[in-house]
């Protein structure tokens, strides 16, 4: 049996668990009944031989009908929270389903206050150790937590492919999109071309770009012929100085180039080495520079296909991770897997790498709960506002509806014990 539920995904075994809590409450609902019923038959009986014989019998008529109003009460009690008592729309019940919104709310509130607050998400995560624990299943994913870990995966990709795609797909895009914007992007591309000509990795760049030149050159002579031609007087047509000069326009260029790539030293490279260097240098101290560079980031942000990009890349994000979760063997496969591993031991030993993960790990989770807490919530709101009355009603009965029939029977037998003593008194009295 053991092996067989743990065989079935989370949302065989929700609706598994589902179904032994109904068996549950409607067992404990034939008890309470029951209890009532039997409380109904011990008065009739009891008041019969009071009236008959008088004696000690009026002790069992008493505990009787007080158990019978105890449970009465109760059982209308707990029926006016999910609903109208014997379908009469009594005011002040079926509570739960009126209070619907209200309820979801309440609760978006509840987690916004007592769970997604800054200070409260600071606290719990300052001495997580994100890196450490995602080493240590890198490095050994196929451990003797297997099953344990396919459940857990299972879990995982079953509550992704649950939410709303839509609405947590705006959230992600939503957040990308505020990063990219508030990122000062031209002193960081100013970095990145200083430190790339420290280490000489711009001289490919320019290599690639003038072989790029090069060949431009050689595949357009044909369109430089006809451009010198078309500017060219009658006479120097007539004299052929037109070809000549297409000539020497062609050739000079076809040798600078030549020169170029076969000098590292030329003159052009280092006028070219000199125009990164200032590009560096202004990417990172002219405010002229970064407002060119923010403008343009502000219009390729705007770009419908900027958005269709992250979109895609939203999509391939998650079914990627979809596919992870639900397969973490297939995803540890491979040169990927052995690289996975790699980084695993890397996490695990590297205190230096521990540290700057674990500290963006704890400023993402405390910048996610600062910046999208309340849309967190109203997700959780909206969500219990979209659900039927009769939905929400069933979910929350079966939780605790059998916890709710046990106040009946208690209040049946609480009621007849408080009828038993007050009748104790009244006969003591007269």
């Amino acid at each position: 049996m053991t092996e067989d539920i743990t065989s079935l995904s989370h949302k065989e075994l929700s609706a598994l668990r589902y179904q032994q809590r109904d068996v549950e409450l409607k067992k404990m609902r034939i008890i309470a009944t029951a209890l009532l019923v039997l409380m109904a038959i011990i008065f009739v009986i009891g008041n019969h031989m009071e009236k008959q014989y008088a004696g000690h019998w009026g002790f069992m008529r008493a505990f009787a009908e007080a158990g019978m109003v105890g449970g009465l009460a109760d059982w209308f009690a707990v029926t006016a929270l999910f609903r109208h008592p014997l379908g009469i729309p009594i005011p002040h019940t079926a509570i739960i389903p009126k209070n619907k919104d209200r309820i979801g709310e309440t609760l978006a509130g509840f987690l916004r206050r007592n769970f997604l607050t800054t200070r409260i998400v600071a606290r719990k995560v300052r001495h997580m150790d994100v890196a450490g624990a995602a080493g240590k299943f890198l490095m050994r994913p196929d451990g003797g937590e297997g099953r344990m870990r396919m459940g857990a995966s299972r879990l995982i990709g079953d509550i992704m492919a649950s939410l709303d795609d839509e609405r947590l797909g705006k959230i992600a895009k939503d957040s990308m999109r505020e990063q990219l914007e508030n990122i000062n992007l031209a002193p960081l591309l100013g970095q990145l071309l200083e430190a790339m000509i420290k280490e000489g990795r711009h001289k490919p760049i320019l290599n690639s770009v003038v072989k790029w030149a090069s060949k431009t050159l050689n595949s357009n002579e044909d369109m430089i012929r006809k451009m010198v031609e078309e500017r060219a007087n009658t006479i120097m047509r007539w004299t052929g100085l037109d070809d000549r000069l297409a000539d020497a326009i062609v050739n000079g260029l076809s040798k600078l180039l030549t020169d170029m790539a076969q000098d590292p030293d030329h003159p052009l490279r280092e006028k070219g080495e000199e125009g990164i260097r200032k590009l560096a240098h202004d990417l990172q101290h002219q405010k002229t520079m970064q407002k060119k560079v923010d403008a343009w980031k502000k219009e390729l942000l705007a770009n419908p296909a900027m958005a269709q990009w992250m979109d895609s890349l939203w999509q391939k994000g998650r079914q990627g991770l979809l596919n992870a979760a639900r397969e973490p063997d297939a995803a540890m496969a491979g040169k990927f897997g052995e690289a996975l591993t790699k980084l695993g031991s890397s996490l695990q030993k590297d205190e230096h790498l521990k540290k700057q993960i674990n500290r963006f790990a704890r400023r993402a989770i405390v910048g996610t709960t600062e910046n999208y807490g309340d849309k967190i919530v109203t997700l959780v709101s909206d969500t219990i506002g979209g659900w039927e009355a009769i939905t929400l009603t069933s979910r929350i009965e079966n939780v605790v509806g059998s916890d709710l029939q046990f106040i009946r029977i208690n209040g049946t037998l609480v009621g007849g014990l408080v009828g038993l003593v007050i009748h104790a008194i009244g006969e003591l009295l007269y």
